[in-house]
């Protein structure tokens, strides 16, 4: 039995050693998706941060925000938003693209779809108005709403490292690690502080570009009222970065959690420009990291769908599946948005709650803490929370351009 269980934790010892090496360097993490490879870290203005997309409270347009690491955005490169429409979660049948170049400084042309057109300078926190009025355009820099106690993870992942090391911690047939009540209560604690202090936002006064747009739902919903919201940077030859649900790359693939290694760097970038069947290679891959995951509460099998199938080696595939699947849904028929992954929620976990519920990602959603609750211990109560509630420069949801100004003393990234 020994033997059957030590290439598991062999794995998971390695995965966690890289994050150690990760605290103990110093390394600064970035936004959500900013622990990419090589080529995007040497490519700021492709690296896309985060994507958000929800529903205004009049019900009649789809808001959208796309921030970008670098301070300018590049005259060479196309930033693109892809809306798929459909009836029901997982089955889009009709698709809508905003397309956005940067020809000058200060100078922005979208394109939306074939039925609408903005072209000026969209710097003003006024926006511009769309040729036919589709849609509003801002494109310039805001303040990354986007926030983190990246060192109290790291260094909670760490007390698991030791744990395995020690002999303390076995993975059970599923490949969670069942933690001891002493190691428990240590992961709670470091993720709670930063250093031993006051938990502390990696990302406190990070500015960023952000492209944003407000956009009339009967343009983009041609398929049905639930969409599914991408965005992506790329060439006329190929897609450079993509980005969807937050936290899918940086902490579900890759050697560890928010590790910076090429190796990391270099899968996330093959799954963020792979075809949607080329990402159901990385299924496995995803498994594995749920199952680390899950153990952090230590309570193995309580994660979100972790009961949707009976076979433990079965555990994690239909949370995997969603995952592999890395599109930001929204249910544009519901006017309230509050829960991240409520139309998954809704949907895959028949949760009548979130039935009237956006879903999608809004700027002011305590996006860090849910997504941790519900792969930590299955719940939307904000149990696994890392001592932080809100970025220091509160976002709008309902006020354009939704993201707040950059601080007069911003962090570059």
């Amino acid at each position: 039995m020994r033997r059957q269980k030590w290439p598991a934790v062999r794995g998971l010892v390695t995965a966690v050693s890289a994050v150690a090496l990760v605290v103990s360097s110093g390394q600064p993490g970035r936004s959500s998706d900013h622990f990419d490879s090589p080529a995007m870290t040497g490519n700021p203005q492709a690296d896309i941060g985060d994507v958000y997309a929800w529903t205004a409270p009049e019900g009649d347009r789809l808001n959208l925000a796309m921030t970008v690491v670098g301070h300018t955005f590049s005259d060479r490169l196309q930033y693109i938003f892809r809306i798929d429409s459909g009836k029901a979660f997982g089955r889009t049948t009709a698709s809508t693209e905003i397309i956005c170049r940067f020809p000058a400084p200060k100078m922005a042309s979208c394109q939306l779809g074939t039925v609408d057109s903005v072209e000026g300078d969209a710097s003003d926190a006024k926006g511009l108005e769309s040729r036919n009025g589709h849609f509003r355009l801002f494109a310039g820099l805001r303040d990354d709403p986007f926030y983190n106690n990246v060192k109290g993870s790291l260094a909670a992942y760490g007390v698991v490292l030791a744990a395995l090391k020690s002999g303390a911690a076995q993975p059970d047939e599923a490949g969670c690690p069942q933690l001891d009540e002493e190691t428990i209560a240590k992961v709670g604690d470091q993720w709670r502080h930063t250093d031993g202090g006051l938990a502390t936002n990696l990302l406190a006064n990070w500015t960023a570009s952000a492209i944003v747009v407000s956009v009339d739902l009967a343009v983009v919903s041609k398929g049905g009222a639930i969409l599914a919201v991408r965005g992506s940077s790329t060439t006329s030859a190929k897609t450079l970065d993509r980005m969807a649900r937050p936290f899918v790359g940086n902490t579900l693939l890759g050697v560890s959690p928010f590790s910076t290694d090429d190796a990391s760097g270099d899968e996330r970038e093959a799954f963020n420009t792979a075809s949607a069947k080329a990402r159901m290679s990385y299924m496995a891959r995803i498994e594995k990291s749920l199952a680390f995951q899950d153990s952090l509460d230590g309570k193995c099998g309580n994660q979100l769908l972790a009961n949707r199938f009976p076979a433990p080696s079965q555990r994690y595939r239909a949370l995997a599946t969603m995952f592999v699947d890395d599109r930001l849904w929204v249910n544009s028929a519901a006017r309230i948005c509050r829960q991240f992954l409520a139309v998954e929620l809704a949907s895959l976990a028949k949760l009548s709650l979130f039935d009237a519920d956006c879903g999608g990602r809004s700027p002011t959603y305590d996006t860090p803490n849910m997504w941790r609750s519900l792969l930590v211990s299955g719940t939307t109560d904000d149990i696994a929370w890392d001592g932080l509630r809100g970025d220091e420069h509160p976002a709008s949801a309902t006020i354009f351009p939704f993201l707040a100004p950059p601080d007069p003393k911003g962090v570059d990234h």
